[in-house]
């Protein structure tokens, strides 16, 4: 054995481990040392951590200990032996800090600590982590917690700074000394090496019922030298850092106040009557606060000085982004000043991605954004991420790697773009990200082309591009928010051509999510960049895609009609036929939703005449489009006769196919006739063949993951179900339509809640 050193765990396993070099058994031992078999198994599991000094010399002789083993076995067990201790905490030794008497909310926190201190008893003494984002209150928890349950630590309770956000953290091995003084060890009694004092401490500790707060932890190196071993004591941890590596540990999770508790924590520092009169402008405070505890509370402080001031006054205040931070602040509370100890802690390269993170688009981002942002690698960018977010920084999505900003992190690490980054690399990163986003979102809207003629080997990074539609279409979803400001940004920097690629890449793409209220902007963008390029042709494309999107995304009819008449003029002037009928039809649709019936039919007569006389496979495709939405105006006008044998004539073009268009394309246009059919049956009272055009049509579109097609089909199959008397179906088909319906935001959801309620109640 090395001299000076003891065993980690104490008496027992250093006794343990001689025994086991010596060869004996516990009865041989037992027997030689002339102790009992009992005595010595109790030794070793450390059920007795100090036994007497004859004892101790016994066992020695026993097992023939040379003078350095027999010194390290005296000194663990004079470790373990009890000392007079003080009836009471030593007064300003360790004590805990002070306890809020407004501190608000943490139900459910408090309650995993309680169950910790009134556990039975075993054999590891608990540690229970409080890390999280800086301004989540974890040292004013920690405090009121080791408060309430100071009751059930009888031999004391004692609190430390270990100073983790200072350039110095504390050294583990002072913290020890302060810590065992504390206890009522003597200053001579403090074992010089940091070694000896955990060892010193876990035997202490391991007697006693104490409550140990260690606040501010640096990191797990600091941490683990201070954690008690065995025994019945508690021990409470806070950090900025999610302290991942440290072992066997419980955590407590902190979350941002609910809205009610926000409003809670600023009534009880400035008083119910005073929230009562401007109870609307309390909510809204605790809004702009991001219920952040710290915030929350830096707001309640200014009010409670300021008796006078309306909670109104700071609201305003508060909604200017610009000064958000500067507002916040009262006296030494500052809400800049909690990010700012966090921010200068980090290495260069995270501190880098931070700031950048903050100029991406939407309510959250990838790391392949935020590499792009910063001007580094992918793997770089994800190592800097995962840091961040053990520091609290960033927020992690539970299901995606997708991280967001607390709100007032983000101004934050917005203001520190301004410190900290050259204008010029910064107009370098958004242009950069920007023809990043761009090239792969037009390389995945693609997979959606229904022509199937355009390449989609124009991603910028083949080796993490979407393979298929599925990885296409999560994508294009998830980056919603970063490649719609792509082409904002595109077009603000004359990238005029880039701007019309992608938004024509999105055609096919957008008929399959028309609830996204964004086509509206996509197509604006490129009408705007198609003039700008003088192109006359381009233009009338991209107006006839505006009018339908203003149309079906966002229910704008009189805009929809405006713009048809726009592309119409466009395309008369090239000539251009497949256009021509397109606008004829995108504005008829927008006269039938204004109750124009006749002009609609007349225009639809019109446009399917454009299409005729079109003898490309875009104006079979065109023709059929046309004449489908025509049947639908007649049949709602009262013709459900002449619907049914247009769609029928609708139906011998899917059948007899086009040539150059893909089966898959083909099977759309089929399930969307089957589904005009099944609505002209069902309007003629033929409920059995209203059925089966409907469940095929439904197939159809659930197999090409259409859910703004499938679903007012499937609304239309409930009624034809409930129409047959098959109630229960009905049920279960309204039902599921109702919520997909519903989050679609298709205005269609309020007829299956009406159809629903309409049914018998299935327990009658």
């Amino acid at each position: 054995m090395s001299g000076g050193g003891s065993a980690p765990d104490g008496f027992g396993e250093l006794l343990r481990s001689l025994r086991l070099r010596a060869g004996h058994t516990q009865e041989r031992l037992a027997h030689t040392a002339g102790v009992s078999i009992r005595t010595l198994v109790d030794l070793e599991r450390g059920r007795t951590r100090g036994p007497q000094r004859r004892t101790v010399q016994a066992l020695a002789r026993a097992l023939a200990l040379d003078t350095a083993d027999r010194g390290d076995l005296e000194r663990v067990a004079a470790f373990g032996r009890p000392r007079s201790r003080p009836a009471a905490v030593p007064s300003g030794t360790l004590p805990l800090p002070r306890d809020l008497s407004d501190f608000t909310a943490r139900t459910q926190a408090l309650a995993h600590l309680r169950n910790l201190a009134e556990r039975p008893k075993g054999d590891w003494a608990p540690v229970a982590i409080v890390a999280g984002q800086p301004g989540l209150g974890k040292t004013a928890f920690a405090v009121h917690a080791a408060h309430r349950l100071a009751p059930h630590y009888p031999d004391g309770q004692f609190a430390v700074d270990l100073l983790g956000m200072d350039e110095r953290p504390a050294d583990p091995r002072e913290v020890l000394s302060r810590l065992l003084r504390a206890l009522g060890v003597s200053e001579r009694g403090v074992p010089h090496e940091t070694q000896d004092r955990t060892g010193l401490l876990r035997s202490l500790t391991a007697t006693r019922r104490l409550l140990l707060l260690l606040d501010n932890a640096a990191d797990e190196d600091q941490l683990r030298p201070l954690l008690p071993g065995r025994g019945d004591s508690l021990t409470v941890v806070t950090s900025r850092h999610a302290l991942a590596g440290l072992e066997c540990a419980h955590r407590v999770d902190l979350t941002l106040l609910h809205r009610e508790e926000s409003v809670e924590l600023i009534t009880r520092i400035i008083g119910a009557p005073r929230v009562a009169r401007e109870a609307q402008a309390a909510r809204d405070l605790a809004d702009l606060c991001g219920h952040l505890p710290l915030a929350v509370r830096i707001a309640g402080q200014r009010l409670a000085v300021r008796p006078q001031e309306r909670l109104g006054k700071l609201v305003a205040q508060l909604t200017r982004e610009e000064s958000r931070l500067d507002a916040l602040k009262a006296g030494s509370l500052e809400m800049r000043a909690a990010f700012t100890l966090s921010y200068r802690r980090l290495p260069p390269a995270a501190s880098t991605v931070l700031r950048r993170a903050a100029l991406a688009a939407g309510p959250d981002f990838s790391p392949e954004t935020a590499a792009l942002l910063a001007g580094t690698t992918l793997r770089r960018a994800r190592l800097c991420i995962e840091d961040l977010a053990d520091r609290g920084l960033l927020q992690p999505h539970p299901e995606s790697e997708r991280y967001r900003f607390h709100d007032l992190l983000k101004l934050f690490a917005t203001e520190q773009l301004a410190a900290d980054d050259d204008p010029a690399a910064l107009v370098g990163a958004r242009h950069r990200t920007a023809r990043w986003m761009l090239s792969r979102a037009t390389a995945a809207a693609l997979h959606f082309d229904a022509d199937h003629c355009r390449a989609r080997d124009g991603d910028p990074d083949p080796a993490t591009a979407p393979a298929g539609c599925e990885p296409a279409r999560a994508w294009l979803e998830a980056e919603r928010a970063q490649w719609l400001w792509a082409l904002h940004h595109a077009q603000a920097a004359g990238w005029h051509r880039e701007v019309i690629d992608t938004a024509e890449a999105m055609h096919w793409f957008s008929d399959r999510t028309q609830h996204w209220e964004q086509w509206v902007e996509v197509f604006r963008l490129a009408v705007a960049a198609a003039r700008a390029l003088g192109s006359r042709a381009e233009e009338a494309v991209h107006l006839n895609y505006l009018a339908w999107a203003y149309n079906m995304c966002t229910y704008d009819h009189h805009a929809a009609l405006e713009t048809a008449d726009a592309a119409l003029a466009a395309a008369r002037e090239r000539g251009d036929l497949l256009q021509m009928g397109w606008a004829l039809g995108y504005g008829a649709g927008a006269l039938k939703r204004l109750g124009r019936t006749g002009e609609a039919i007349a225009w639809l007569r019109d446009s399917a005449a454009c299409h005729r006389d079109n003898t490309t496979p875009q104006g079979r495709l065109a023709e059929l489009t046309t004449l489908n939405t025509l049947g639908v105006v007649l049949r709602e006008s009262g013709h459900a006769g002449q619907a049914l044998a247009i769609h029928r004539s609708s139906e011998a073009i899917c059948r007899a196919g086009i040539p150059g268009q893909s089966p898959d394309l083909l099977a759309v246009y089929h399930a969307a006739t089957l589904h005009h059919l099944g609505c002209d049956l069902a309007a003629l009272a033929r409920w059995p063949e209203a059925e089966a055009a409907l469940s095929r049509a439904l197939t159809a579109f659930e197999a090409a993951d259409m859910p703004a097609w499938s679903e007012p089909t499937r609304l239309d199959l409930g009624i034809a179900l409930q129409h047959l008397g098959r109630d229960e179906e009905a049920r279960t088909t309204l039902a599921a339509a109702h919520r997909a319906l519903t989050d679609l935001n298709h205005p269609r959801y309020a007829e299956a809640a009406a159809l629903l309620d309409g049914l018998p109640d299935a327990t009658a």
